[in-house]
């Protein structure tokens, strides 16, 4: 009996060798605390992305054929014109305003180099709400033209409607704009002085040096920063909503809370990552084998078109209004209002939000690094494809939609509750919901797969411009890999 067993033994032990060797090209064989701990966090993060990718599967035609009879091709015409509009908006103000201030000289060029930047911070649907009351019938504008004509009710004039899908896009492009600017006058600054001048000894002027040669420099760039807008204007919920304007994410709150139809919301969810993958590969497919070196120094500054009189005027309104309408019209509004009803709104209820809110956004940063942090020293210690696949399953939650990443997190943790309710209220009298779903846990954990990408790749950045000999060093000093995270790593 012992030599049977012992022969069992051996046998089993010599296969799992013969598997190991074969899982060795994989990195597979490298099991240790910091890839279980990648492999782990990676998998919890990506939860939501397999939850709404196995909604697929699921047979729900019953509520598809309602939602492709009535709602369907709606959702997917406003989507995509909303896509086409933000499209345009963008492009024409992000890569506009980014020439002027990079190439052109004209008066208050210094401030609108980083003041442009500012509308990036104002929520689309604060600015909704504040110009619908603005331009609304009976806010300040509408009234003041019917008095100056005397005109009695609307039925004697025209005046458009701010809350439509021509509005949603206003209010996307003036916030979604700055991605486009910034991505794009990064690559106007860094592009070779010997390419400008070549095409100003030919003869270019500035409009043909900006369409001939800037322009095709800076597509990738330009490409990288309208899929973040677009990805942005798939993602909101509050403009659209607000404006009466159906797409996606309404459709995916309507179809689960409207009509408690928790499985086709998920699929709808689904279709709209099928967008958000194709925005990722247009970009792709877009470049395709092109290249876009420079083969001279970027840190030679181009001397900038003087622009004169008419010219400069032009120039500084062009950069002068995405800032005010995009920030400095609703901030002032906004202001007026808070200033004007502050014993309404300056209560402590206000104080008991921004409190809730501080503290959620400092826990869930604080998170948000240390996870991050393990992630990266993690793959910098073991580079195995397995780490490496697991970082990239973590960051790829910055491209979905909140409303499909609620939905995946909502789906998985009713139903972890579910299972544990008679539990939970057997033994510590809880009911149900009140652990997971509907707490401050589930949110955290939402922020944490929506924005753990961010803190991702700026630590990631950080620690690859130590020397792995920084490393080597510390481990032949006798400290281990948490001792030299801990106690040699630069802040």
């Amino acid at each position: 009996m012992d030599y049977s067993m012992a022969f069992v033994l051996s046998t089993v032990s010599k296969s799992f060798l013969r598997f190991s060797r074969k899982l060795a090209p994989l990195g597979l064989r490298q099991w240790n605390v910091w890839t279980v701990g990648v492999v782990g966090i990676a998998g919890l993060i990506a939860t939501p992305v397999f939850v709404v990718f196995s909604s697929i599967f699921t047979n729900q035609r019953d509520a598809w054929e309602h939602l492709a009879a009535y709602v369907l091709q709606q959702y997917i015409t406003n989507s995509l014109l909303l896509m086409l509009g933000v499209s345009g908006g963008v492009l024409g103000i992000g890569v506009g305003t980014a020439w002027l201030v990079t190439m052109c000289a004209f008066p208050g060029r210094r401030i609108f180099e980083w003041a442009l930047l500012l509308p990036l911070a104002a929520p689309a649907y604060l600015l909704a709400y504040t110009y619908t009351d603005v331009l609304d019938y009976f806010g300040p504008i509408q009234t003041t033209l019917r008095d100056i004509f005397g005109w009695q009710s609307a039925t004697d004039y025209w005046f458009p409607n701010s809350r439509s899908l021509g509005g949603a896009i206003a209010m996307l492009t003036l916030v979604l704009y700055p991605y486009v600017y910034l991505l794009t006058r990064v690559t106007f600054l860094e592009q070779a002085l010997c390419t400008q001048e070549a095409s100003r000894s030919l003869g270019c002027n500035p409009w043909q040096s900006f369409f001939k040669v800037a322009l095709p420099l800076a597509r990738p760039a330009i490409t990288a920063g309208l899929s973040l807008a677009l990805m942005e204007t798939l993602n909101d919920f509050g403009t659209v909503e607000y404006f009466g304007v159906p797409t996606f994410t309404t459709g995916i709150y309507r179809t689960w809370i409207g009509s408690g139809e928790r499985v086709a919301a998920t699929q709808l969810a689904a279709v709209l990552m099928m967008f958000i993958l194709s925005l990722i590969l247009l970009e792709h497919w877009s470049r395709r084998q092109a290249r876009y070196y420079q083969t001279s120094s970027p840190f030679q500054q181009l001397a900038a078109y003087s622009l004169q009189g008419g010219r400069a005027f032009l120039a500084w309104w062009i950069c002068f209004l995405p800032i005010a309408l995009g920030l400095l019209i609703p901030g002032g509004l906004l202001l007026s209002m808070t200033i004007t009803h502050a014993a309404e709104t300056l209560n402590q209820r206000f104080w008991s939000l921004a409190l809730n809110s501080l503290a959620l956004a400092f826990l869930t940063g604080g998170l948000a690094i240390l996870l991050s942090l393990f992630l990266v020293y993690g793959l910098r210690l073991c580079g195995t494809p397995v780490m490496r696949f697991g970082v990239q399953i973590a960051a790829m939650g910055y491209a979905i939609p909140g409303s499909v990443i609620a939905v995946g997190i909502l789906i998985p943790l009713a139903q972890g509750e579910g299972a544990i309710a008679p539990l939970l209220q057997n033994w510590f009298h809880l009911p149900p919901g009140s652990v997971l779903q509907g707490t401050i846990t589930a949110l955290i954990f939402a922020y944490l797969v929506r924005f753990l990408a961010v803190s991702l790749s700026t630590l990631e950045s950080g620690l690859t411009k130590i020397r792995p000999s920084f490393d080597d060093t510390a481990h032949s000093l006798g400290h281990s890999a948490r001792s030299t995270l801990i106690k040699f790593m630069p802040p």
